[in-house]
């Protein structure tokens, strides 16, 4: 990125959310971590800076912590150029097979995880119209876009919960109407798709896992901000509603 950029990320404490965090602010930007996890989040902001990054906390399904979040970073930093939603909800039921699956459950994952992601783009983006320009990218994932292939999980504990790939694809789905229902706005909308990341899997699942892809197979969380620091530059001013897949060819 060219110049400094205020990017509020939604999950900011999270995995995913913290890696992008760091790279942003490497970038020379300034992170606003919106999370629930004040712990992990706070310490965050210790190492990045107060100059560059604050923590607010908050849930991002609850309309009024989103605003509340976004009025403390035009109080801190005068402008938000983007944000950024990671978030990452799951009930207790999440990684559970499909046949044990409960409808109380269901429903709050279905409700937290895409919903959030509506709810959020909704505020979001309402303050972007109101400063007349706005940049937001949703984190799906590839099994948004093709079917899990399960015969990577055999042997092991793991599986790929059906409503994952439900709201995944969901999220797919919103990022492109959202960037066709704000046509001519000053407004971006798009969307990553990572592969697997790392994350202490059993030797078996990443022995079948990285035979599906091209050189490294699984990713570090590192390898999906290159793609998110392009869609926030000015290099992609002309790329509105798509999903980027960086999956090192799982997908195809």
């Amino acid at each position: 990125m060219k110049k400094k950029s205020v990017i509020l990320i939604s999950g900011g404490a999270g995995r995913l959310g913290s890696s992008f965090a760091r790279d942003l602010v490497k970038n020379g930007n300034q992170v606003i971590i919106f999370d629930l996890n004040e712990k992990v989040g706070k310490k965050i902001t210790q190492e990045l800076g107060n100059k560059n990054s604050f923590f607010h906390l908050g849930n991002f399904t609850i309309k009024d912590d989103v605003q509340s979040c976004i009025n403390s970073t035009l109080e801190r930093f005068g402008k938000i150029d983007a944000a950024v939603n990671c978030a990452y909800p799951m009930s207790i039921q999440w990684g559970k097979r499909f046949e044990d699956i409960n409808s109380k459950d269901l429903k709050e994952d279905l409700f937290n995880h895409l919903g959030g992601a509506i709810l959020f783009s909704q505020i979001i983006i309402k303050q972007f119209l109101n400063q007349g320009f706005g940049n937001l990218i949703h984190v799906s994932s590839i099994q948004g876009v093709a079917t899990p292939k399960f015969e990577h999980y055999e042997g092991t504990e793991m599986t790929s919960p059906i409503e994952y790939s439900a709201i995944k694809a969901g999220i797919i789905s919103i990022t492109r109407y959202l960037a066709k229902y704000y046509k001519d706005k000053g407004i971006r909308v798009n969307c990553i798709s990572p592969g697997g990341i790392l994350d202490n899997q059993p030797e078996s699942f990443l022995l079948n896992y990285n035979k599906s892809c091209n050189s490294k197979g699984m990713l570090d969380t590192k390898d999906i901000s290159g793609a998110l620091i392009f869609l926030l530059s000015e290099s992609s001013k002309f790329i509105n509603g798509q999903n980027i897949i960086v999956d090192d060819g799982w997908s195809i």
